[in-house]
């Protein structure tokens, strides 16, 4: 294994930027000056931390942890013009030590003369260390697609995987380059999947670091994990799965797996690891999880509680729900390590790009606040938000649509909804409801008291006006219980002339 060279340190900038700030439950008010504020139960507060035109003609590709003495960072690209490597980019970063209420001016993390540039990071901390990692492509003459194979680290032509570490709480950074550590020569362009990289907590693999990477070969997109198992010392390449990669992020499931969440078109696609992160799965959709091909966040709810806790298989994700778009900013939390997804609220029905999730606090019962980094407004900025569970107002309970083959236009068909209670107490009575389009009608169905782990199937008669146009048409349903939480379950049902 080639020793690797350690670069320049690099002071920080105290180029500061004006911080807009908003607070408001479900959406975003107008870019107006405003002071940041102490989030309240139940709310979604937001506040720019990076505006295109402020400090740099553009920001892009957010990434956000929390560190092991409690401070926020928050990284990001500042470019030129719009687009990717190869290019005079830099990677910025801003500090907040309390909470997200405040940020510390905008500082550099790695930036030099063109033609270099530096490139869409990832934040990975060491919970044993306390050392803060961020992970980057760097560029000379070549981006991602036009990279050539090799792992030559003066090679021009070749994109180098770097990173950048910090042992003050991301102060100051040191930089590293590992092409040739990790990169197979046969590969042509590599980079890290921006966002936020894990550090696995429990089991075989306690202690690993994870940070995933997209790689081409042969001509095709694959996604890849490296790791370390001595604390950044030294790091190995996994094997990759595809094709289909491309930026992808990893979480660690309460049975001890790792889960990878890759973007993809029209769904997500997930790949599973019961070897901490080296080999995985082939892929295969997750059709509960639309994606216009956009970079999404998936995390652990609660990383650090034990396998027998209540909320050790929740998963939170972030993405923009879409199949078309890049808008309509969506949070979700599965309480079954990814198998359902029936819990999601929007952030931001509008543009929207790149998100980050990442863990406030420990995940339990009044300590569940979750901040989230992303791209907004076309682009024009890099939004910090942060919500609770109360804000996400959901329920542990899996909605499943079964509809008959067909649903003749002018007749009354049942469609079967199934609620299955995943809480660890009683749910009371409840209802189900239905989706449909305009001039179709369906009662609501009440839904009895469901213990932990019980089901019940709800027979909802639904009437095809006899107008309706054959095809398909998709619909939702809708539980409700306490008043205000709910889960739902999508599926497509068939309509038949009469």
């Amino acid at each position: 294994m080639q020793r690797r060279v350690s670069l320049s340190l690099t002071a920080t900038a105290a180029a500061a930027l004006t911080v807009l700030a908003v607070t408001t439950p479900t959406a975003h008010a107008a870019d107006q000056p405003a002071p940041a504020t102490a989030a309240a139960a139940g709310t979604l507060t937001s506040q720019n931390i990076a505006t295109a035109g402020t400090g740099s003609p553009y920001y892009r590709i957010p990434a956000l942890t929390r560190t092991t003495k409690g401070t926020l960072l928050a990284a990001y690209d500042a470019r030129p013009t719009l687009g990717d490597l190869p290019g005079n980019l830099g990677v910025v970063l801003r500090r907040s030590t309390d909470g997200g209420t405040t940020w510390q001016a905008q500082q550099v993390v790695r930036k030099e003369a063109a033609p270099k540039g530096y490139g869409d990071p990832s934040l990975l901390v060491d919970r044993e260390t306390g050392r803060v990692f961020v992970f980057y492509a760097a560029s000379v003459n070549q981006g991602f697609f036009g990279s050539g194979t090799g792992n030559d680290e003066n090679d021009p032509d070749v994109l180098q995987a770097d990173y950048s570490y910090s042992d003050d709480d991301g102060l100051t950074w040191k930089h590293e380059r590992i092409t040739a550590e990790i990169k197979n020569p046969a590969w042509a362009g590599m980079f890290a999947a921006s966002g936020e990289g894990i550090q696995l907590r429990h089991g075989t693999y306690k202690g690993r670091l994870i940070q995933q990477y997209a790689i081409r070969n042969n001509g095709a997109n694959y996604a890849v994990s490296a790791y370390s198992d001595d604390h950044g010392a030294t790091w190995k390449m996994g094997t990759p799965v595809g094709p289909g990669g491309d930026e992808n992020k990893t979480v660690e499931l309460s049975d001890g797996r790792v889960m990878l969440n890759n973007r993809s078109a029209p769904y997500r696609t997930v790949a599973y690891s019961s070897d901490g992160g080296v080999t995985y799965t082939p892929f295969q959709q997750d059709t509960e999880l639309p994606d216009p091909a956009n970079n999404g966040s998936i995390a652990r709810f609660a990383p650090g509680v034990a396998a027998s806790h209540p909320r050790a298989s929740w998963l939170m994700f972030s993405n923009t729900a879409t199949t078309n778009s890049r808008s309509n900013l969506t949070v979700r939390l599965s309480c079954d390590n990814g198998q359902n997804w029936p819990v999601r609220k929007t952030a931001e029905a509008g543009s929207a790009a790149y998100s980050t999730l990442t863990p406030l606090g420990d995940g339990t019962k009044g300590n569940d606040r979750v901040g989230m980094l992303w791209e907004r407004d076309n682009y024009r900025h890099i939004t910090y938000s942060s919500f609770d569970l109360q804000w996400l107002g959901g329920v542990c309970a899996p909605v499943t649509v079964t509809p008959p083959a067909s649903l003749p236009a002018g007749k009354t068909t049942e469609v079967t909804v199934r609620v299955v209670s995943q809480n660890d107490v009683t749910l009371p009575s409840g209802s189900v409801s239905l989706q449909l389009p305009s001039g179709w009608s369906a009662p609501s169905v009440t839904v009895p008291a469901l213990n932990p782990g019980q089901g019940a199937n709800m027979r909802i008669p639904v009437t095809v006006p006899a107008n309706a146009t054959a095809g398909k048409v998709p619909t939702t349903a809708t539980y409700l219980v306490r008043g205000s939480q709910r889960s739902y379950g999508d599926h497509t049902l068939t309509v038949t002339a009469p």
